[in-house]
């Protein structure tokens, strides 16, 4: 079964030992991002934070900052029961007789049944509030560093539409809190919610485009704002398939969009296509403050929510962070669909300090000459991989989740000028180390084996390895000493 709510997966979490209860008052701006960066990196539990200064609303945070508590999330032992159901799917091939047709038959049924149904109402329509009732401040948003711009949500849901298509898309873009009635919308450059900006500014650079925004939701739908799924493909329906179970969804108040229905929080309102405010600066998840910059407005002109709504929010900044845990849950739920589009890819790894963008290290069957270098230009164009600023490619049988082994074999591997590789391309927006905004270089290195056919004429040298039969003479000997491994 799927978890109902947000506050159904906070149950779970109490029950697990895996959530904190905070009674003391606490200040949502900058204390509870201290308490809860400690916390963190002492690999502790979620917080739920009762008694915010300022709010009568709780907070919940850390919900998932380590990955037994993705694994909850989700609802499964491991990772790779996600990874395994994905590819389940994918190797869905198209049918050539009847009986395959038949076997087909469970599979597709079980993707039809993950759409989106749309119902009346909702527990996130038990208070609506228009007009001079719209109040952000009454929630606990969180200041999170000290030279913030303002105080920011953090862990939104935002949805939009196609002007031109009218196809949903949601995506986690902050909002800085500009009033009580108005906040900043940071889709980057290479966003969907900025392309639907930039397409319905091309039609009527006067008008404005809906937006709404959900805080806080049963966890497979709150995640879904920030997996890079195929563009055709609707993020509602991928947090059905997470879930098992379709996600309800219901009207907006004031505008044609849907919601998700067991949202703790909904923002309703408008961006506005000729308004461009001053966003930032921010404590961002490269540890380091993302510069200011101009963006889109939103307006709220409707807040509904439940008549005792929890705030979910999240912290960014200096590595590691609760991210890194949805980071790495992303990494190895969507390798397999990196492998259908790449069979040779045996393995990636995104260690915490690359920060998901900076360092990616891929594992490969090499099988003829350069394969290591299309390998790198295949990755830069699959979409959010495309930010990619290191890429290290290794031989299959590299452990790529061994750092200390990828290092020792990838710098014994190489020779720099011959085995690194530049190029142009769009860099995130928040790489403060690039050139211009949103443009730069990118660095891959091919740390595999070389071959005579590249060029490479000498003999590549056997790994030193003990071999089994003085191990096996060794352990007996080990035993009598009495030594420790």
């Amino acid at each position: 079964m799927a978890y109902r709510d947000l506050r159904e997966f906070a149950q779970r979490l109490e029950k697990e030992g895996e959530l904190k209860r905070i009674g003391a008052e606490v200040d949502p701006v900058l204390e509870i991002t201290e308490i809860t960066d400690r916390v963190t990196r002492a690999g502790g539990p979620a917080l739920l934070f009762e008694r915010p200064k300022g709010s009568k609303y709780p907070l919940l945070i850390n919900a998932f900052g380590s990955e037994r508590r993705m694994n909850l999330a989700l609802d499964v032992k491991s990772l790779e029961d996600v990874a395994a159901r994905i590819r389940g799917i994918l190797d869905m091939q198209s049918p050539q007789g009847f009986f395959d047709k038949i076997k087909m038959l469970p599979k597709l049924a079980e993707l039809g049944s993950f759409f989106p149904k749309t119902v009346k109402t909702g527990p996130c329509k038990e208070v609506v509030k228009k007009g001079s009732e719209v109040n952000l401040l009454e929630f606990p948003i969180l200041k999170c560093w000290p030279q913030d711009g303002g105080r920011f949500i953090t862990f939104p849901l935002v949805f939009t539409k196609n002007p031109e298509t009218g196809k949903r898309n949601v995506g986690m873009y902050r909002l800085q809190v500009y009033d009580e009635r108005t906040t900043g919308m940071h889709w980057q450059t290479q966003k969907h919610g900025a392309e639907h900006f930039r397409r319905a500014q091309a039609k009527n650079p006067e008008g404005k485009i809906p937006a709404a925004v959900a805080i806080g939701s049963d966890p497979a739908t709150a995640l879904s704002g920030m997996l890079p799924i195929p563009p055709d493909l609707d993020e509602m329906m991928f947090a059905g398939f997470l879930r098992r179970e379709p996600v309800d969804m219901v009207p907006c108040e004031t505008n044609e969009l849907e919601v998700p229905a067991n949202a703790e929080i909904v923002l309703e309102g408008y961006v506005g296509l000729n308004e461009m405010r001053t966003e930032g600066p921010f404590g961002d998840h490269t540890g380091f403050y993302s510069l200011e910059g101009e963006y889109a407005v939103f307006h709220i002109e409707c807040i509904t929510h439940r008549r005792d709504p929890i705030y979910l929010t999240t912290i960014v900044g200096p590595p590691p962070q609760e991210d890194y845990w949805m980071g790495h849950a992303v990494e190895r739920i969507f390798l397999p669909v990196m492998k259908m589009q790449y069979a040779e890819i045996v393995d990636i790894a995104m260690p915490a300090e690359g920060i998901f963008h900076n360092l990616m290290i891929v594992a490969i069957r090499k099988s003829y000459p350069g394969h290591a270098r299309k390998i790198m230009n295949a990755i830069w164009s699959l979409g959010q991989a495309m930010f990619t600023k290191v890429l290290i490619v290794v031989d299959h049988d590299v452990n790529v989740q061994n750092y200390k082994e990828v290092t020792w074999k990838a710098l014994c591997a190489i020779d720099p000028e011959r085995d690194v590789q530049f190029m142009l391309g769009p860099v995130d927006t928040l790489d403060h180390a690039a050139r211009v905004q949103d443009f730069g270089s990118k660095m891959g290195i091919d740390a595999t084996r070389k071959w005579a056919s590249e060029g490479f004429a000498r003999p590549w040298p056997d790994e030193i390895q003990m071999d089994d039969a003085t191990k096996k003479r060794v352990d007996e000997i080990w035993e009598k000493l009495g030594l420790k491994r």
